[in-house]
């Protein structure tokens, strides 16, 4: 009896460890666990990408900040980040002082900044799938305004 209880669990494990076998972990799924720092990205893929990566390193400079990704679209960019653990009773603060900062370094961008998680996952997966080129520049740009609304209804 005791042999084929060991039998069978031997068996599960080797069943287990087989299936987890060489699948392609997404920064989306791991992105609450740990820095997916995704490249700065924009919906339109035929315009130059210097003011994306202008905005990524403004935003990387603050130390409370240790993840942000930054989606340009046409008319809006969306900034989201995420704070470090012992700044987090500071977190409105750090969006204030920001989104003053990028506005200021930024005139002629419209900056949508947040910390809110669910938005970053979104950024995450929207980035995702620009980069595999999963979705079109259109519907990039919708899914982007879609994202930027959903921010605008949090607070």
């Amino acid at each position: 009896m005791i042999y084929i209880q060991r039998l069978v669990i031997l068996s599960c494990l080797c069943l287990l460890a087989s299936c987890s076998g060489n699948q392609k972990v997404k920064d989306s799924q791991l992105a609450l666990m740990k820095t997916t720092n995704p490249n700065p990205i924009m919906t339109d893929r035929d315009k130059n990408t210097n003011r994306v990566q202008e905005i990524e390193k403004a935003v990387s400079s603050f130390p409370e900040i240790y993840d942000a990704a930054v989606i340009k679209g046409k008319k809006e960019t969306l900034v989201v980040y995420k704070v470090k653990h012992s700044h987090r009773f500071k977190m409105k603060k750090i969006e204030k002082n920001l989104t003053k900062f990028l506005n200021k370094r930024f005139p002629k961008e419209n900056i949508t900044v947040s910390s809110d998680y669910k938005i970053f996952l979104e950024a995450v997966r929207l980035n995702e799938r620009i980069e595999s080129k999963k979705f079109s520049d259109q519907k990039a740009e919708k899914r982007l305004g879609e994202i930027i609304k959903m921010t605008e209804e949090m607070t």
